[in-house]
């Protein structure tokens, strides 16, 4: 949970990395009677929190003890420290491994939610922030008393802005950006630990990597496989670096950084210290110069690093990413497939690997070629380099061909991953595997399937390709035996996006699991898309509040367009991509009527009608949703379009509680969909909306402006609009209107009604 207040003017060291110029009003902190503690806090011998991500933890106590931290001790998910302040300044520019690091400043007793606001406004703020500062608070953990981190976030912001006003008749306000003072708060069991957070977001955000592509490693995770490859001490006697399928480039980068012995922080914009009250500006700005200092020093002695990737746009990205380094003239990324490998003349050094796990649809079947070819490569290519490979699919191992020296367990997100490491020599060969089977031969009705295919295609590309439209549904279970429905989404190249009815219980399991086969194989080659551009998912009846579960946590992004907008879709990690198609027309209707208006986003999701809004001409957007990964992603979706920071506001909170709490708003466009069912652990009661829609939709119409609009939309197919719950109000079926031509096969795909007052 995080509550965040309104960002400072800013200026800029000759690094990038930005510091605070004082908007202090005169006299403000001078004349404060903790000046003279401020002053001093610096010289103090203080404790401190490195958090990193699990399994990690041995490696960042290693590199805490080589930065000079004192009484180091390992704990689940992080790192206790010791040093004066400069020591946590130089672990939040160093650390290749830490997530953030944290000033703990009380630990207490909390039975209570008036514990929580007591112990918190019992610290003295004023020597943190400022009353006209800015604020975030997060907050994790619960206990019998604080039941929703929200809650608990809540009131630790509470008890800070209370005191700050009591004290100086001003209080700080909120900031979805950058606040000045950043607030951590782990509850576990009934001990709280507050501290202040000086690293601001985490570390692994170097601040290089900016295209929207497929980045399944955090930079810090990419440091932890190069560090545990040995590729520090290689890189030292001059040893090479080859990645083979490098991506966006975020392992090869890495070990540049490394190599040349250059902060992994030196090119962030932003730490959590910059602006607090105790910032010790002169010790900050003599380790920013020592950096660079020896980042110059470091770039003479860079051996030949290499990306190489058989993707022109992970490629482009990956030199994109090292421009923003400086370094595109000291590394190279070419574009060339893993068959076409060739050696380096070059010393022996390292090659690494980050092949697919085969989590999408097909991959299983050609993973164990593909690490076989790898073996093949290591072998004929890199002989006496020391090799390694990360997989989430440990079994492939078998098939590379070489015993591994060893093997390091770690976690990319929550898939638990393997680490393998070899030496390319005759001595460590192992017997090769067998090669797979023969893919076996379709079925009629199959080939069928095909045919429809074809025919679906040529209808529906040519009208989509007539009305610019990039993302749409070609197929949708129109033949009975192969119950699924395939979206096109066209971004760098065409993706596919299968998700499958369920078959009912009727139908032999071992038939549908066939059926299913045939019709993702006959996708992929009537498209002509290879497998890695294919993404199935399985539509099931979702137990209640399930429906937005987590499938994986790839991360991977891909920009597409839509009428005058760019969204991000991601196909893997959720059961949707981030951009519903069947309300293309909605989110249109929205854009005709949002110029110059204010508008009202509730049950965002990720907030696609907000861009179109605020392309529109909106005068305002505010966009609310209880899930916080998915209004970042909102977020992400207007920074990409060119709207940030005011009068865009994105408020993370339980949507049904907000607009009890916010009557006095008035808006003149508000779009509400929300889910048919939801019983999230944050909000207080359950939303069904077929029970609670003439609740919900009373509290919606009375923050209308006059003549104002709400544009309700449902996916419940049984939903009946309950008319006569609404007294005063004229409502408007549109479901028929705002039905796009590729959904016409399944008009009840969603239900849609604009709602005015009399």
């Amino acid at each position: 949970m995080e509550l965040y207040a309104r960002k400072n003017t800013l200026e800029k060291f000759p690094t990038g990395v930005e510091c605070c110029r004082s908007t202090a009003k005169p006299n403000s902190i001078a004349s404060h009677p903790s000046s003279h503690r401020i002053h001093t806090q610096k010289l103090h011998m203080q404790k401190f929190f490195a958090t990193c991500p699990k399994g990690l933890e041995e490696l960042l106590a290693q590199e805490l003890a080589t930065l000079g931290a004192g009484n180091i001790k390992l704990t689940r998910a992080g790192v206790n420290f010791e040093g004066l302040l400069v020591m946590a300044y130089r672990v939040c520019l160093w650390s290749r491994l830490a997530s953030r690091v944290l000033l703990p400043l009380h630990n207490f007793e909390v039975l209570s939610a008036k514990d929580l606001y007591d112990q918190t406004r019992s610290l003295p703020w004023d020597q943190h922030l400022t009353a006209y500062g800015t604020l975030a608070v997060d907050f994790a953990g619960t206990n019998s008393a604080i039941t929703h981190s929200n809650f608990g976030g809540l009131k630790v912001k509470d008890a800070i802005v209370d005191q700050l006003r009591e004290r100086h008749a001003e209080r700080p306000s909120i900031d979805t950006v950058r606040p000045d003072l950043r607030i951590n708060v782990y509850l576990h069991h009934d001990i709280a630990t507050l501290s202040l957070d000086l690293s601001g977001e985490s570390l692994h955000r170097r601040g290089y990597r900016m295209d929207p592509v497929a980045a399944p490693l955090k930079e810090n995770l990419a440091s932890a496989l190069l560090v545990r490859a040995d590729w520090p001490n290689i890189a030292a006697h001059g040893g090479s670096f080859v990645d083979l399928m490098c991506g966006s480039g975020t392992i090869t980068l890495e070990a540049a950084l490394i190599a040349a012995d250059i902060a992994p922080g030196l090119e962030r914009e932003h730490f959590g210290f910059l602006r607090w009250l105790q910032h010790d500006r002169d010790s900050w700005q003599a380790l920013v110069i020592e950096a660079q200092q020896r980042r110059a020093a470091g770039l003479e002695r860079l051996p030949r690093i290499v990306g190489y990737d058989q993707d022109k746009t992970a490629v482009r990205s990956a030199h994109n990413n090292a421009k923003r380094l400086g370094l595109e003239n000291h590394l190279q990324f070419i574009h060339r497939d893993l068959v076409d490998t060739r050696g380096e003349d070059s010393p022996a050094g390292l090659v690494m690997v980050n092949p697919p796990y085969g989590q999408r649809m097909g991959e299983q079947e050609t993973l164990p070629e593909l690490y076989r070819t790898l073996g093949q490569q290591f072998k004929q290519h890199f002989p006496n380099w020391r090799a390694a490979i990360f997989t989430g699919n440990p079994d492939m191992g078998r098939h590379v061909g070489l015993r591994p020296q060893r093997k390091h367990a770690l976690y990319n997100g929550t898939i638990e991953c393997k680490l393998f490491h070899y030496i390319v020599s005759e001595a460590h060969y192992a017997i090769d595997n067998p090669k797979p089977r023969a893919p076996k031969t379709f079925s009629a009705s199959a080939e069928m399937f095909a045919n429809r295919l074809r025919k679906d295609i040529k209808k529906y590309s040519a009208w989509a390709q007539r009305n610019n439209i990039y993302c749409y549904r070609l197929y949708d279970a129109d033949m009975p035996e192969y119950n699924l429905a395939i979206d096109l989404y066209h971004s760098d190249r065409l993706y596919v996006h299968l998700q499958e009815y369920e078959a009912p219980k009727t139908i032999d399991p071992e038939k549908a699991h066939q059926r299913l086969a045939e019709a993702v194989a006959m996708t992929a080659e009537v498209l002509q898309v290879p497998t890695a551009q294919l993404f199935l998912k399985q539509r099931r009846q979702q137990k209640a509040g399930a429906q937005y579960e987590k499938l994986a946590q790839r991360a991977e992004f891909h920009q597409v367009a839509e009428g005058p907008g760019k969204f991000l879709v991601n196909f893997m990690d959720y059961l949707d991509t981030g951009l519903f198609l069947d309300h293309r027309l909605t989110r249109q209707l929205i854009f005709d009527r949002a110029n110059a208006k204010h508008f009202l986003n509730l049950f965002a999701y990720t907030g696609s009608a907000s861009v179109y809004a605020a392309l529109a001409g909106a005068k305002s957007t505010t966009t609310v949703d209880m899930s916080n990964t998915y209004l970042e992603w909102a977020q992400r979706n207007m920074t990409l379009n060119g709207f940030q920071g005011r009068p865009h506001e994105f408020i993370q909170t339980d949507v049904t509680r907000w607009l009890g709490d916010n009557t006095f708003r008035r808006y003149d466009v508000i779009f509400i969909d929300p889910p048919t069912f939801s019983r999230s652990k944050r909000m207080q009661t359950t939303l069904d909306i077929q029970r609670d829609h003439v609740a919900l939709l009373t509290d919606v119409i009375k923050m209308l402006a006059p003549d104002g609009i709400v544009i309700f939309s449902t996916n419940l197919r049984k939903f009946k609009l309950d008319a006569e719950g609404l007294p005063g109000v004229t409502i408007k079926d549109i479901s028929a209107e705002t039905l796009p031509e590729d959904f016409e096969r399944n008009p009840k795909i969603h239900q849609c009604f604009i709602l005015k007052r009399d």
